[in-house]
């Protein structure tokens, strides 16, 4: 799927009324194997996610999170950028598609699009990173698409399920995003 393929998405302030979506998402545990989730479950009660969403709402938690939304105006996921750094100009990228019947359909790579161009544009970053397990194959597939390359193996860097992971750092440059360039082929 080319670029041009990809759906249409809009990302969206998000609103107290995403806390009920976000909780059943976090319900499922094949949507929340590669988030950093406490090791419990369910990860997060009502209450801590509605509170959660409302931290973001205020932007007392150091993330500017998005609600992603299809163009028939569904709410099927979230997108982020948090650890940002202002003075040299980057920061992390997290994205989740919690309504798996979006999930292989480009929404993902469409709202990380929209997210890229709004944290360099709007924020004025420079870079935006991720981390990404090194066992969540489709998901590396996706950001490379995206043009993001590999930085680094950070080694057992998250424990899930009472196991520690090697995780990917990756990350895409502005002028790498703007340009369209494929730079897969560099790394």
């Amino acid at each position: 799927m080319k670029p041009t393929e990809w759906p249409n998405v809009t990302l969206r302030e998000l609103t107290l009324d995403d806390a009920e979506d976000r909780y059943q998402w976090c319900l499922d545990r094949e949507v929340t194997k590669h988030l950093n989730m406490p090791e419990k479950y369910p990860p997060f009660s009502q209450e801590e996610t509605l509170a959660w969403i409302d931290m973001c709402i205020k932007r007392t938690n150091g993330y500017e999170q998005k609600a992603i939304m299809t163009k028939e105006g569904k709410h099927i996921g979230w997108i982020d950028l948090k650890n940002i750094d202002r003075l040299n100009k980057h920061a992390e990228l997290g994205v989740a598609i919690g309504d798996k019947t979006y999930w292989g359909r480009g929404f993902g790579l469409a709202a990380m699009r929209e997210m890229l161009q709004w944290g360099y544009e709007e924020l004025g970053l420079n870079k935006i990173w991720l981390r990404v397990e090194v066992d969540n194959e489709k998901a590396i597939k996706s950001y490379r698409r995206m043009g993001y390359v590999d930085e680094g193996l950070l080694r057992q860097d998250r424990l899930r399920n009472g196991e520690f992971v090697d995780r990917l750092r990756m990350s895409i440059l502005r002028e790498e995003f703007f340009s369209g360039e494929d730079v897969s082929s560099k790394v």
